[in-house]
């Protein structure tokens, strides 16, 4: 038709051409200024591709650029001719008279590259639709993922070479070598338990299983607050189980270290509404998020964790009340796909994902009540998809006999986090204090000294 628009597919020559011609100006400037912004893919024509990738690879084994060595190496490849191959190359070098605004033409190619996986994702989620296989609600969720990956950099459909991720983790080495915080993951805040964990990594699904009055929801909003206020970022609470404000009480009882019990009734002294309102002021700066949603499924969560800027850490309490996006009569399979989806979406997201979830009685019927991996509930595919299980336990739950003396006072203010699986580490027991008047977990190094106030 005469008057169909001709569409092409979005790129730059001057832009591509520009970015190779500064970088043989000036190689080392250049790939500090940009080493992180372009891959080879980035480029739209197959022959800059090809001596970008040849750039990249003489830079990363450390040997000389100029148009020369760069002719020679993409001949040797098989990738042009020699007289061709050095007339272009050197073509390219003379184009560009200064380096100093390859950002900027770099910026160029990754935008352009950046429209052009828009355009597949478009025409690959269309062709979905139009298929009209599986369930709508699983094709809007692979859609939404395309996109997410887009807007943060990534293409999954893509393999990654080796030296391009041995880079990155070589850098995490010396950085960590160098006392650098690089952000690769989070601490709980509790100094005995990262002394032990290390750091909980991103994309890392961790479960947190107790018999219910142990503690779960306290230790997971002791560690979601705790996060927030040191890394600065977006922690959100999916709530299944209690509303927002339920939750906020028991945040205020922690921070403020004022008894749960006072709330509730209202009898407050001065310097405990003093301290209410010194815990108000700080939990409200924090970048906590709150979702009391009772009937949510993964696919919902992850809709909306996209949206979320920033974000550090994702608590769910508890596993138990999850549903499957999809109708299963079977709970164990149910509980299965529900755990396989969470440690797909921390992956997917790069966070780590704090779950909670409630033993069986499996520890009611033995002498040593401590939790073990076959009392998770419902499903073996917990332990299998979990990168971290910690148990919580606390021997005064237990103590029907009610004793007054020291030691069970003292034994009654100290629990037990039990890592019973921990794939990036070892296992074992890190003893914490307790204080049940306020939900609150300690460090019994640093804080042993308020578990008796």
């Amino acid at each position: 038709m005469a008057n169909e628009v001709l569409r092409r597919l979005p790129f730059s020559m001057e832009a591509e051409q520009s970015v190779i011609g500064s970088v043989l100006i000036k190689p080392g400037e250049c790939f500090e200024a940009i080493g992180s912004m372009l891959t080879p893919d980035d480029f739209y024509v197959e022959e800059h591709k090809l001596i970008y990738a040849a750039l990249v690879d003489m830079y990363a084994e450390s040997k000389t650029i100029d148009p020369v060595t760069v002719a020679n190496v993409l001949v040797q490849n098989g990738k042009r001719d020699e007289a061709g191959g050095m007339q272009y190359v050197a073509q390219l070098a003379s184009m560009v008279p200064s380096a100093s605004n390859v950002r900027d033409y770099a910026k160029i190619v990754h935008d352009k590259s950046l429209l052009r996986r828009l355009i597949d994702a478009c025409d690959d989620v269309s062709a979905m639709a139009y298929a009209e296989e599986g369930e709508a609600a699983s094709v809007v969720d692979s859609a939404e993922q395309r996109f997410f990956e887009i807007a943060q950099n990534r293409d999954s459909r893509e393999f990654r070479h080796i030296r391009d991720v041995l880079g990155t983790v070589y850098k995490g080495y010396m950085d960590l070598s160098n006392k650098i915080n690089i952000n690769n993951g989070v601490q709980t805040g509790f100094s005995s338990l990262d002394r032990f964990l290390v750091e909980i990594g991103k994309g890392d699904f961790v479960l947190v299983g107790a018999r219910p009055g142990m503690g779960k929801t306290a230790f997971a909003l002791n560690v979601a607050s705790n996060i927030a206020k040191s890394s600065g970022k977006a922690v959100c609470i999916f709530s299944l189980e209690m509303s927002a404000e339920q939750l906020v009480n028991r945040m205020m009882s922690s921070e403020a270290m004022v008894d749960s019990q006072k709330l509730r009734t209202g009898e407050l002294t001065p310097d405990e509404w003093s301290r209410l309102a010194f815990a108000a002021t700080s939990l409200s700066s924090i970048n906590v998020l709150i979702d009391d949603t009772s009937n949510i499924n993964p696919i919902q969560m992850k809709a909306k964790l996209r949206r979320v800027n920033n974000l550090g850490l994702v608590v769910i309490d508890y596993l138990g009340l999850m549903q499957s996006s999809r109708k299963i009569d079977n709970r164990v399979q149910e509980v299965s796909e529900i755990t396989r989806s969470i440690k797909i979406m921390a992956k997917e997201l790069g966070v780590p994902i704090l779950c909670c979830a409630q033993l069986s009685r499996g520890t009611e019927g033995r002498n040593d009540k401590r939790p073990q991996l076959s009392d998770l509930r419902d499903s073996g595919s917990i332990e299998q998809d979990a990168d971290m299980v910690m148990f919580l336990y606390r021997n005064s739950y237990y103590d029907t006999e009610g004793s007054k003396d020291d030691a069970s006072a003292t034994e009654a203010n100290t629990a037990e986090v039990i890592v019973a699986k921990n794939r990036h580490g070892s296992v074992g027991t890190v003893k914490m204090g307790w204080i049940p008047q306020y939900t609150k977990f300690c460090t019994l190094d640093n804080e042993s000294q308020n578990a008796g106030k």
